[in-house]
């Protein structure tokens, strides 16, 4: 088990969340590899930086806002990757984080490369 993914990978989800609760969907989107696939039901499936950023921004304009993981569990696939799985809420909806697939870059930072939740108003 790689320390070193499990701890980027909790930075990179905490720094996501405040992103994300300060209405910044370009910088949600900046978390996500270029070529990260986010699957969200009920919506649809996003792909690549721009459809995410797209996704973010629609939601954030819709006044959703302080999004919480709720007893997130990560467990690493390897040195290089881990997967995040978690309860969450905001303030016009909670939900299921099934898949957050959080990979390890060379500038030892963590990019999401896959995005699974479930939403729930």
């Amino acid at each position: 088990m790689s320390n070193a993914a499990v701890t980027a990978a909790q930075t990179a989800s905490r720094a996501w969340q405040e992103t994300f609760n300060r209405g910044d969907a370009k910088g949600c989107a900046d978390f996500y590899s270029p070529e990260a696939v986010m699957k969200v039901t009920p919506f649809g499936e996003f792909r690549g930086r721009e459809e995410i950023q797209e996704f973010w921004e629609e939601i954030i304009s819709d006044g959703f806002s302080d999004v919480e993981y709720l007893d997130p569990e990560l467990t690493a696939v390897d040195d290089q990757s881990v997967h995040l799985k978690s309860r969450w809420r905001m303030n016009k909806a909670h939900g299921v984080i099934t898949n957050e697939l959080w990979v390890l870059q060379p500038d030892g930072a963590a990019l999401l490369i896959e995005d699974e939740f479930e939403v729930a108003t």
